[in-house]
């Protein structure tokens, strides 16, 4: 039959098939529109505050004051380069940035591609899995492995989700980023930051580079905010509205979908400062340079601001980042072993092989060091994360540049130069990070 042919195709096809053009989009109206289009973009910025930000913002702010709120802007403003070409790749191509490398690029080229993304979608899995056990041992005792095994079943939830629709599952993600959101605004209200000096945080200095330790930090924080997985997850979440195939559909699709990505974005900028900026104000202001445990912050921060709630509110955040970011590995996992392997398998299969891997490490940290090493494995996710990213930032550009792929909807010079600028830091900074650590002069 023919529909039976369609949907046969389709499957092959499509990323996420179960929700792609399930979205209807309205003709007229820039308001329904937007509305219509709202969405994707905050299912991928839960990526960009989940708990691996949480503990490289807290470690940065607590060691070097404001003086990393550079990175973080810096970081997010490549995100919104990046995620704004994923948006006009998945959109002007029909085709996520897996599937395309594993149809454009040599096969060994593209198999060490889906190991590399793989990697990275374990130690985002990693980060999560660590910062929720954490945060139900601060709000319900439950000891730190007992967290750690309990989180695995989070695939039943992610599994639950999915059946109800994309739609169902973007409200999930916008009302506990609503959570996240609010606590830190009380936070910062309690801690009083000075505006003077939050302001100059922002402002790149070269002590970055030149101080190990900061680098370090800084390229943590480059790997949790511009995160790897993200811009594939992102190339095949546009493709859930229905967008026509003329190119001015798409072209306006596009328009769409980048305004989704980048206020979005903007919350998770403003999340993450405030993480930043709230260590500073308490910690590294009241001399405690040295906390970078999410636990010992806990426990400071109630006695610190002389407020009971202080301590409550950042769990409660923290709990809400880890539920809200599994989201993200979930459906990544999906569909970077869809597009690369053309291999699809059962949602909560996938979750619980993710979750698995990422356990290993979590729990023998746990074991062995106790509360204590849950920084350290947390910070170097991230680095991880971030010397990920070229792998997958390198194919992007060149797909979305690329005029023979993208013909009438290639991306504007102006994006594509600011994009290879984005390439060009991230691969310096890692191979600086490289060069520290082989000369024995890193963390």
């Amino acid at each position: 039959m023919p529909s039976e042919r369609v949907g046969a195709k389709l499957r092959l096809r499509a990323s996420l098939w179960d929700v792609h053009a399930s979205v209807v989009v309205p003709q007229h109206g820039f308001g329904r529109k937007l509305l219509a289009f709202m969405g994707p973009g905050y299912l991928v910025a839960v990526g960009y505050m989940d708990p691996g930000n949480w503990a490289t913002a807290v470690a940065g702010g607590s060691a070097f004051g404001y003086a990393l709120l550079s990175a973080v802007l810096i970081s997010s403003v490549m995100a919104m380069v990046l995620q704004a070409l994923a948006v006009r790749l998945g959109l002007g191509t029909g085709r996520d940035l897996a599937q395309l490398c594993r149809e454009r690029f040599p096969a060994p080229v593209s198999m060490a591609l889906w190991v590399l993304a793989e990697i990275a979608i374990c130690a985002t899995d990693l980060a999560e899995l660590i910062g929720t056990a954490i945060a139900l041992q601060l709000l319900f005792g439950l000891p730190l492995i007992v967290g750690v095994v309990l989180t695995a079943l989070d695939a039943l939830l992610i599994l639950w989700l999915q059946h109800k629709g994309v739609r169902r599952l973007e409200i999930m993600i916008i009302a506990l980023i609503a959570i996240i959101t609010t606590s830190f605004a009380v936070e910062i209200l309690l801690s009083r930051p000075v505006l003077g000096d939050v302001l100059a945080g922002y402002v790149p200095s070269a002590a970055i580079l030149t101080h190990p330790d900061m680098l370090y930090l800084a390229i943590g924080i480059l790997g949790a905010t511009v995160m790897p997985h993200n811009l594939y997850l992102h190339t095949a979440l546009v493709q859930s509205r229905r967008v026509g195939d003329g190119e001015a559909e798409k072209r306006d699709g596009i328009r769409f979908a980048t305004i989704d990505s980048t206020v979005a974005l903007t919350m998770a900028l403003l999340v993450n400062s405030a993480i930043l900026i709230l260590s500073a104000a308490v910690f590294h202001a009241g001399g405690r340079t040295e906390v970078a445990e999410i636990q010992e912050a806990y426990r400071l921060l109630s006695p610190m601001l002389g407020v009971g709630i202080a301590s409550t509110l950042f769990a409660v955040a923290l709990l809400a980042s880890g539920l809200n970011s599994t989201v993200t590995a979930t459906l990544s996992g999906q569909i970077v072993m869809e597009g690369f392997l053309g291999l699809s398998l059962p949602p909560w299969l996938r979750r619980l092989a993710t979750r698995l891997i990422a356990m290993v490490p979590a729990v023998l940290i746990t074991w062995f060091y106790g509360d204590s090493g849950t920084a350290q494995l947390l910070i170097l996710s991230q680095v991880v994360l971030s010397l990920q990213l070229p792998f997958a930032v390198v194919p992007l550009l060149m797909f979305a540049t690329g005029k023979g792929l993208m013909k009438g909807l290639v991306a504007p010079r102006w994006i594509a130069a600011v994009g290879w600028l984005c390439a060009a830091v991230i691969v310096a900074i890692n191979l600086r990070l490289l060069f520290d650590f082989l000369s024995g002069g890193g963390s």
